[in-house]
């Protein structure tokens, strides 16, 4: 699997139906890992999609050298954390609406983590610090390797193998007898 990179190569060449199918391909997933950032269903949609207009825009960034799948994830967390280190200083939603937000999120959760199994690991998943969680994502959810996971994460390929060690340590503990078969 080239992770979108024909489907990309095919709308350079000016097939428009090619970034459709890139796009279905992957938007959802992006959409999932931006929000475990942003914790907004809305605004994950929304960075996803500039995401992909930047693929538009910039034709000649994307060089082919990483997958296009790891490609999207590095401009998505990038573009994710620069939203939230602009919207740090605005409070955004009151209490009343913190429900509302809540299921929306459980919509986008459950396109993603079809069956009982993932849900669990994904509340587990929650508590974890960020680091931990995101790489858990990555490897184990968005199957990226660990190269592509350290160039999403910004960090050597070591200390994601170390960081995913002691996020998978840490996951154990907080689901018990349930961790095991989990993982």
């Amino acid at each position: 699997m080239d992770n979108g990179a024909s489907s990309y190569r095919r709308f350079l060449e000016g097939d428009e139906s090619a970034f459709e199918a890139l796009m279905q391909e992957l938007f959802h997933g992006l959409v999932f890992f931006i929000n475990g950032f942003v914790q907004d269903s809305h605004t994950a949609e929304d960075i996803a999609i500039d995401t992909f207009s930047e693929l538009i825009v910039h034709k000649n960034r994307y060089n082919f050298k990483v997958s296009m799948k790891t490609y999207l994830y590095m401009l998505g967390r990038s573009r994710a954390l620069d939203h939230i280190r602009r919207r740090k200083r605005i409070l955004f939603a009151p209490i009343s609406q913190v429900s509302e937000v809540q299921d929306e999120s459980a919509e986008l959760e459950e396109l993603v983590l079809a069956d009982e199994r993932k849900r669990k690991l994904h509340s587990a998943l929650a508590v974890l610090p960020e680091d931990m969680r995101v790489v858990l994502h990555l490897i184990y959810f968005e199957e990226m390797t660990y190269e592509e996971t350290a160039k999403v994460m910004k960090k050597s390929r070591k200390q994601v193998d170390n960081l995913l060690y002691r996020a998978k340590k840490e996951l154990r503990i907080i689901l018990g007898k349930d961790g095991e078969s989990l993982l």
